[in-house]
């Protein structure tokens, strides 16, 4: 039986490897970056923080499940198969629209901040 704390070496071992491997969790990850980054900057309050890391972590692990997905379905078929596609597709749109949302919230997060500054160098 697996113990503990196997249990989190091989799901640090599943976040690390996807982070060395997959280049969409790297773009991710450099937004992410930059919006704490810029949240620094802005002074956010606790309630944007909050919202903020928890867009941040649903854009992270949809990128996980999706990777997740991926390798699972090219262990199963190497050979074309249009459910295997669309099961890609579905696990590729998860991380779209949770990508999406993080534009959205960073609109709402950091939109006042960027028109303050803006309207006091105009």
């Amino acid at each position: 039986m697996v113990n503990l704390l196997n249990s989190f070496r091989y799901a640090w071992a599943g976040i690390i490897y996807c982070f060395q491997n997959e280049r969409n969790m790297k773009i991710h990850s450099a937004a992410a970056v930059l919006a704490v980054t810029l949240g620094v900057i802005c002074r956010l309050q606790a309630l944007q923080w909050g919202l903020l890391f928890i867009t941040i972590m649903a854009v992270l692990v949809a990128e996980l499940v999706n990777t997740a997905i991926e390798k699972t379905v090219d262990l199963s078929t190497r050979d074309f198969n249009p459910l295997a596609k669309t099961a890609k597709n579905v696990a590729a749109g998860a991380v779209l629209a949770a990508a999406c949302n993080s534009v959205v919230m960073g609109l709402i997060i950091f939109g006042p901040y960027v028109l303050d500054f803006v309207r006091r160098w105009i």
